[in-house]
């Protein structure tokens, strides 16, 4: 009676509709208790909140209640619109892309940036190279230096959209600290997404398609720089013209947007790529702040979790069931926060940062969050891992993600003097 059998379209919509009322409510709550009584941000209780509904808490001990309300049939249409809310959101984080924090501590955030990547990049590809014969975590047609590029990535990332959340919240934006990490951890996240798109390119298996991947996103990247911008800067002209963000210049941006990922899910990267990259090309000013005032708060609140529950229903806790499979899970875990907090920590001081700003810079590049959880979908979509290993690096994800908060507070606290806020992620909370 309330889970109608998915036998129909009308049927799957009528089920949808369920669905969408009982994910966002288990993410508002989740997210409201983590933030509530552990000063977690909101995309933290999110991802818990995408653990609980799946197979792993609701689904071990209510088996048919889960297996009924997220039927088969219905999950290829909760991945679609996830799809469509993950597009969006990055989009919203190309939005915020400033190349200028880069430019405005070069030396420090590329030694930062370096340091997060080289240090968990080559932990990764190590751990990789141990297990990847080891079925249970790499399918079958993945070779060595698959394994290695996609461990790598997966263990450079930073959650960038969390971490600006974060020096948000705490006042930080325009100190040296705020400052910094952004411009680390966005130039991070950059370099870890290229590398990731080299991955995907090369799974493909041939050398042409591999070319055409990457050579395919230089291209695009080139248009929208050097071609679309100046036009895209006339939008941002009569915009500000106008004063008001008008439904002929959204549909306009809309649709740049969605031919943008279509096109990079085309040429073998994926559909995020052109998302975030028309995002970064976008011109700052009027344009771009009611972009974000009217696209945020219904793609963060509504599309998003989306993504989180998709990426919980594939997270199996019980896969995880051995001994020797838990000391893989610790030593990636170790292996994350090794690379990315105490490396990061020991580039921020030798480029003569005090220690208590190198241990909250470490504390907030350690976390991974939505980033992480993109990153290892594409692995599992694209065949690369097995959703044991992606059991244990959503693990490792949502523990490095939980240490950044409190961890940073620890160190920090009253200690780091706050600054102006300019408007540094006013919508994001990933």
């Amino acid at each position: 009676m309330f889970f109608p059998e998915p036998t129909s379209n009308y049927n799957l919509a009528i089920l949808l509709f369920l669905q969408l009322a009982i994910i966002i409510l288990a993410c508002r709550g989740v997210a409201w208790i983590a933030k509530k009584f552990l000063g977690q941000p909101t995309v933290v209780g999110e991802m818990i909140a995408g653990v609980v509904l799946g197979p792993s808490l609701v689904g071990m001990y209510f088996p048919q209640f889960n297996a009924s309300l997220f039927s088969k049939p219905s999950l290829s249409i909760i991945y679609a619109i996830a799809q469509i809310g993950l597009v969006l959101y990055m989009f919203l984080v190309g939005l915020e892309f400033n190349v200028g924090l880069i430019r405005s501590r070069l030396r420090s955030a590329l030694s930062v940036s370096i340091a997060g990547i080289v240090t968990p990049f080559a932990l990764g590809s190590l751990l990789a190279l141990v297990y990847v014969h080891d079925r249970t975590l790499f399918t079958e047609g993945v070779t060595k230096v698959e394994a290695m590029l996609f461990m790598g990535a997966a263990m450079s990332i930073t959650a960038f959209p969390m971490l600006a959340r974060i020096i948000y919240e705490r006042g930080l934006s325009g100190t040296s600290l705020g400052t910094l990490a952004l411009a680390a951890g966005s130039s991070d996240d950059a370099a870890a997404w290229c590398i990731l798109a080299i991955v995907l390119a090369s799974f493909k298996g041939e050398a042409s398609l591999a070319a055409a991947a990457i050579g395919g996103g230089i291209a695009y990247a080139l248009v929208l720089f050097i071609v679309a911008r100046p036009w895209l800067a006339r939008l941002e002209t009569l915009a500000a013209k106008e004063k008001q963000l008008t439904n002929p210049m959204l549909s306009f941006v809309l649709i740049l947007l969605m031919v943008g990922a279509w096109f990079t899910d085309a040429i073998g990267i994926y559909a995020v790529f052109g998302a975030f990259m028309l995002g970064a090309a976008m011109p700052r000013g009027f344009l771009n702040e009611r972009l974000q005032a009217t696209l945020g708060p219904l793609v963060t609140t509504f599309l998003l979790p989306l993504f989180f529950v998709y990426s919980g229903l594939n997270t199996r806790i019980g896969l995880i069931s051995t001994a020797h499979l838990w000391m893989i899970a610790l030593v990636i875990l170790i292996a994350a926060i090794v690379g990315k907090f105490a490396a990061t920590t020991l580039a921020a001081r030798l480029n003569g940062e005090p220690w208590r700003e190198s241990l909250g810079i470490g504390a907030l590049m350690n976390s991974r969050g939505l980033m992480e959880l993109i990153i290892l979908n594409i692995g599992l979509e694209a065949g690369l891992i097995t959703p044991t290993l992606f059991s244990i690096m959503v693990i490792m994800a949502i523990v490095t993600t939980l240490m950044a908060t409190p961890l940073f507070e620890w160190i920090c606290g009253r200690h780091v003097k706050r600054g102006p806020i300019p408007g540094v992620m006013t919508v994001l909370d990933g």
